[in-house]
């Protein structure tokens, strides 16, 4: 999709993985301008309540205002139901956003969370407002080079551990072939008890454990 003019464009990783307990969020940190590295530190996890956040992917300005506008009707439907809402819920404010605006929106979401009617639950709402409840999603620019890997990795009811090493490998391998993708790996770790910022310098990215990983488990 070509870019309007003044428009930047968030070339990016992201994805969301729901594990036994909870949901786990990342996003590389590069925000790029065509060939221009325009931010490299962005932080691409967004908070739209307690316990429900998006990573966002296409044009920065499209998916932030997105993101605004359903943070604002989420914390209108808690003061109006005296409740918090889903993740499903948030989900649908955001895909019906994107759909009724895909012929004017360059914004590719996920949303991750915990409630207490499904638990932890992850959403992809890819380019033209589509909806997907999926154990893991990924996407932006450098979820193009990961999908094998993270198909032969991911594995049901996962530790934290386990799914934090599944992350920041996805992420880090994506970066490394990406380059509208880098910088530092930001995560989110979102359980019933609230939500846990974690940060990955760039010179701490798993990159050597990756390629050991790959060649164990085809046994080179």
């Amino acid at each position: 999709m070509s870019l309007k003019k003044g428009e930047v464009n968030l070339g990016t990783s992201i994805m969301a993985v729901a594990y036994k307990d909870g949901v786990i969020l990342g996003a590389d940190s590069r925000t790029t301008t065509g060939a221009y590295i325009a931010n490299r530190v962005t932080d691409k996890l967004t908070k739209v309540h307690d316990t429900i956040y998006c990573c966002r992917s296409g044009s920065a300005a499209d998916t932030q205002a997105v993101a605004d506008i359903v943070h604002y009707y989420l914390q209108m439907y808690s003061v109006n139901e005296n409740e918090a809402p889903s993740v499903r819920t948030a989900s649908a404010l955001f895909q019906e956003m994107c759909y009724q605006n895909k012929d004017n929106l360059s914004a590719g979401i996920i949303v991750a969370g915990w409630d207490k009617t499904d638990g932890p639950s992850v959403y992809n709402i890819p380019l033209g407002g589509s909806l997907h409840k999926a154990p893991f999603a990924i996407g932006g620019s450098g979820s193009t080079y990961i999908y094998g890997y993270c198909d032969a990795n991911y594995k049901d009811d996962m530790t934290r551990e386990e799914c934090e090493a599944f992350v920041k490998n996805s992420l880090s391998l994506a970066m490394s072939r990406d380059g509208s993708s880098g910088g530092v790996i930001r995560l989110a770790v979102i359980t019933k008890d609230g939500v846990e910022r974690l940060f990955i310098p760039g010179n701490r990215l798993p990159g050597n454990y990756i390629d050991v990983e790959i060649d164990n488990k085809f046994g080179n």
